[in-house]
């Protein structure tokens, strides 16, 4: 691990004057005997454990889950979240037919689905991680406290966003978040409602830092969530008695704050990275909050992880080693992982997404790749666009975006000549990555205000702009403003975000992902040439073990 990222996960805990209990990350609390429950050092201890439990799976290590049903890789918060948001997607296919994975590639899941309750409790987990602090922590006024409420409060949001996008209906037990308190079913529109206004209060009651210490929120993480919630306002009210509530007006104001905050800096004095595979690869912590870049700090909220002290089989590990394999010429070690999953792999129709030379595509591994075999003879692999066989390796382009691969500017992969040489050629592999994860990027905000546009709210040809800084790093043809075009805006911002977490979303807000105007991709439906699915995958169920626990509850319709 380099020594700099060392001193700012350090930094975490410094912050607090808390090095002996919370400098090892270990995140274990100190004996509730020797201190008051509400002591500010086992309060900030309380924080740490929430902000922990996004990037791993238990707090004994990576072989080790807060919840029961999921193992400890899928069960870990942002892998658990992926097979939602991306595995009923166009853009990626697992070859394996594990349980319950097979039905959400094909979108044929339904209430039994073990990984969708496995989600739903993960989700519910982590609120009642931050409920406990904020339950704890109620009425104190030292200062870090203060501060740390509205942190975790923005955590907390984050989940309660995840359970209102995926689950639609939402329980809370808002009262009294007391752990004891039996929670209340939600429809969807009231919790959208209760979430606005949780989340304004947040960002503008000033608490919240403008560069926080690395690994922790500040006021652009909290703002850019209250942008995705406004930009999905119109599909999260849809069923309110009272009217859909559009929001794109309140979208764009938040997205022009968050873009004030960050001109002057990185590609063009916009804010972004000068590279965009450098926000993905060991050492990107610098382009994290409070990692040190800020000309080029685009990552707005992010999750850290560390080879040493923040080891999962989620988070950016998944995202690494499931797309890579050991054998058709390819090795895990060209990327700086030890490990090789071949889990992983982009649709036909994700793939025909992209162009040459546009860089966000340039690690994947596709087309005829040429090698020397274990008895050192010429050999070569045919990586086919077409998903023909949904568990054939080959069948697929790998789509290789998370690496962990230094910056420089001497190395490229060997499976595409015309890949940008931005990696060094010193390369270290690890079981485990120190790949940090972006949560929410500033390109996204960027998109999201042109998107505001086509709606009528603010100044389009200021959102043509911001779109072309997006193309334009990528190195692809600028749009004119008769490109401005739905169609467009859902395929840019596939290709500028793909697999972090927004696709699902984004299809359910353009209608293409069931309805009349749903897109089409290989196994949706669970044919190879793709079909045609019930409007109720718009939301997930709600599991049939909640509804079995808490008669109350209501199922989502069609379920």
């Amino acid at each position: 691990m380099k020594l700099k990222k060392y001193m700012m996960l350090a930094a975490v805990a410094m912050s607090f004057g808390m090095t002996s209990c919370v400098g090892d990350l270990d995140l274990e609390a100190n004996d509730p005997n020797l201190e008051s429950p509400t002591s500010s050092t086992l309060l900030i201890n309380e924080a740490m454990i929430c902000y922990q439990s996004m990037a791993t799976s238990g707090q004994e290590g990576p072989g080790s889950s807060i919840i029961s049903g999921l193992d400890n890789g899928r069960g870990q918060y942002t892998r658990a979240l992926f097979m939602m948001n991306e595995f009923p997607t166009d853009e990626v296919i697992w070859i394996w037919k594990d349980d319950g994975i097979y039905d959400l590639i094909t979108n044929t899941f339904d209430a039994t689905n073990g990984n969708i309750y496995g989600t739903y409790s993960r989700l519910y987990a982590h609120i009642a991680l931050c409920n406990q602090f904020l339950s704890e922590a109620e009425g104190n006024t030292t200062p870090e406290i203060v501060v740390l409420r509205d942190e975790i409060r923005t955590l907390r949001a984050m989940s309660y966003y995840w359970v209102l996008d995926i689950f639609g209906k939402t329980s809370m037990a808002l009262a009294k978040p007391d752990g004891a308190t039996v929670p209340e079913q939600y429809p969807r529109h009231e919790a959208y409602k209760w979430l606005e206004k949780e989340l304004v209060d947040i960002v503008d009651n000033g608490n919240l830092a403008t560069v926080p210490v690395y690994g922790r929120v500040g006021i652009d993480g909290a703002e850019a969530l209250l942008a995705r919630l406004y930009l999905n306002a119109e599909v999260y009210t849809k069923e309110d008695p009272a009217g859909v509530t559009s929001a794109w007006d309140k979208c764009a104001e938040r997205c022009e704050n968050i873009i004030k905050r960050h001109t002057g800096g990185g590609y063009l004095n916009s804010g972004l990275a000068n590279e965009y595979l450098h926000l993905f690869c060991r050492d990107n912590h610098d382009y994290m909050p409070g990692g040190g870049n800020a000309a080029e700090n685009e990552i707005l909220w992010g999750i850290p992880f560390d080879q040493e002290r923040l080891q999962s089989w989620g988070g950016t590990v998944f995202l690494i080693n499931g797309v890579l394999a050991n054998e058709g010429g390819m090795s895990g070690l060209d990327f700086g992982c030890s490990d090789a999953w071949k889990c992983m792999k982009a649709t036909k129709e994700f793939s025909e997404n992209f162009t040459e030379p546009d860089k966000r595509w340039a690690l994947w591994v596709k087309g005829t790749v040429k090698y020397k075999d274990e008895k050192g003879e010429n050999a070569e692999k045919t990586y086919n666009i077409e998903n023909t066989e949904f568990s054939t390796w080959g069948d697929g382009y790998v789509c290789v975006k998370w690496t962990g691969l230094n910056r420089g500017n001497d190395y490229f992969p060997r499976y595409n000549e015309n890949a940008p040489k931005i990696f060094s050629s010193d390369i270290t592999s690890t079981q485990f990555t120190d790949t940090d994860l972006a949560m929410i990027r500033l390109s996204e905000i960027y998109l999201s205000y042109a998107e505001c546009t086509m709606h009528g709210v603010g100044d389009k040809a200021k959102g043509l702009q911001y779109v072309n800084l997006v193309r334009g790093r990528a190195g692809v043809t600028p749009w004119t403003s008769a490109d401005l075009t739905a169609e467009n805006m859902l395929a840019e911002r596939s290709r500028e975000l793909y697999w972090e977490l927004t696709r699902r979303s984004d299809l359910v807000r353009f209608g293409k992902f069931t309805g009349p105007d749903q897109k089409l991709w290989s196994w949706k439906g669970n044919t190879l040439e793709g079909n045609s699915i019930n409007a109720r995958y718009d939301v997930m169920p709600v599991p049939a073990n909640v509804i079995a626990a808490l008669p109350d509850f209501k199922q989502n319709t069609g379920y």
